[in-house]
């Protein structure tokens, strides 16, 4: 368990070591990406918006990079990978839209899966053979909202509900973390495959679901209830860097998970349902195009 009150000045000296942090030039992944530089890691901020993340990096600390990633255009997460070289520590797959008005992605995903699942999932595997010791993948507390519909995935069929369509993209999320790590050993590699939720933090996430009532009661919890960005980041700052095992989950320790300081915590049952992850697994597969990379995976 994390020792009391963990924050990020108890960051260890990350000097040599590399992160790349999705969604970075806002919210949440701001405050990932500025507090691993800080500590010393070189930091590469993946952005859809380019000159918006090269101001936000601005203000760092320490040395950090800006390249161009658009996770709900696969052509983009493909650039990005083909990109890399050299060895890469931590991803953090921060990056995500909430409760948004239903669209689609460049590839014709529905937008939420795609952004907050399909393109991490496939920028994950294209990275993966670079990748030497972790996968931090940030879902939420609203994963125990969401059911995986494997035969309605993009939520073709039926009416579109914003807000479970969005914990269905954050269960996804944990399903993911779930089966990678069982790939992982499987494959016999050390990468540890975690994951994290920031609790209830105010950050701009809340201010995009397309509707005017919706924007200014999050706005009224955002001043009332939610914690700071820098303490939401905190779960995600303590996965990618403390000795955790793999496939664990860290959240808030306060009341309800909503606030407070990183601790390991628990998940629903549809979370934890093995059967259902490798269906996922093999359904964005078959979305993405993208395999799996590693030599061996039972």
């Amino acid at each position: 368990m994390p020792s009391s009150k963990w924050t990020a000045a108890d960051l260890p000296d990350l000097s040599r070591r590399t992160a790349v942090v999705t969604g970075a030039s806002s919210g949440l992944g701001v405050a990932t990406a500025r507090e691993l530089a800080r500590a010393g890691a070189r930091v590469v901020l993946a952005v859809r918006d380019v000159a918006k993340g090269e101001r936000v990096a601005a203000a760092f600390e320490g040395e950090r990079e800006v390249r161009r990633l658009d996770l709900a255009d696969l052509a983009s997460v493909r650039a990005f990978a083909e990109a890399w070289t050299g060895d890469l520590d931590m991803l953090v797959n921060n990056a995500g839209i909430m409760a948004v008005p239903q669209g689609k992605t460049v590839d014709g995903f529905e937008s939420q899966i795609g952004t907050n699942h399909l393109g991490h999932f496939a920028l994950t595997n294209l990275l993966l053979p670079h990748i030497t010791d972790r996968v931090v993948t940030v879902s939420s507390g609203m994963h125990r909202a969401g059911k995986i519909q494997l035969d309605d995935l993009n939520w073709e069929r039926g009416r579109y509900s914003r807000w479970r369509v969005y914990g269905q993209s954050k269960l996804a999320n944990l399903l993911f973390t779930h089966e990678l790590q069982r790939r992982l050993d499987a494959a016999g590699s050390p990468v540890r495959a975690v994951a994290a939720h920031p609790g209830y933090a105010a950050t701009n996430l809340q201010s995009h679901t397309g509707s005017r009532l919706n924007n200014a009661f999050m706005a009224a919890g955002n001043r009332l209830l939610a914690q700071s960005g820098d303490m939401g980041a905190l779960p995600t700052l303590y996965a990618a860097t403390q000795d955790v095992p793999g496939g664990a989950y860290l959240g808030p320790d306060g009341f309800g998970e909503q606030r407070g300081h990183p601790t390991l915590v628990g998940r629903s049952k549809a979370a934890q349902d093995a059967d259902t992850a490798r269906r996922l697994w093999g359904l964005s597969e078959e979305l993405t195009g993208v395999r799996w990379p590693l030599p061996v995976a039972a």
